[in-house]
């Protein structure tokens, strides 16, 4: 894994891409890699029961002038209870995957380079950091 590049494995992709070589079969697969994404992490609390989700409204404190950023990441929560077992986080990673192989797939067909794409976010995240907030 070592010898790894984006730039390689957008070159594998597209090599494999011969069925659903236009945009539309590769975006409505990108959709459907994404909700399957989804239902891996619903399947890991409904079906397993290793996760559990306690949602609700996040509490920001009353604005302090000694709180920074970074105590502030500390208190928002990610509203999960418990860990993946290693049946669901298998299925979760491979869902990730062909998400992760259909999103290279439609950078490969729209002419865009994945590396640059993340050679650029990676430079807006390392200089902006934590004033990165979408």
């Amino acid at each position: 894994m070592a010898d790894f590049s984006f730039a390689d494995f957008q070159a594998a992709v597209s090599d494999c891409l011969i069925r659903h070589r236009s945009v539309l079969d590769v975006i409505t697969k990108f959709q459907e890699a994404s909700a399957r994404v989804n239902r891996a992490v619903a399947k890991s609390v409904t079906v397993c029961g290793c996760m559990e989700i306690n949602a609700s409204k996040q509490r920001l404190p009353e604005p302090a002038d000694d709180m920074s950023l970074s105590d502030l990441k500390q208190l928002m929560s990610t509203h999960i209870a418990g860990e993946l077992c290693a049946d669901c986080k298998d299925a979760l990673e491979t869902e990730v995957g062909r998400c992760l192989y259909y999103l290279v797939a439609l950078c490969s067909v729209a002419g865009i380079n994945f590396d640059e794409v993340m050679t650029r976010e990676w430079e807006r995240l390392h200089m902006l950091g934590l004033f990165n907030m979408n």
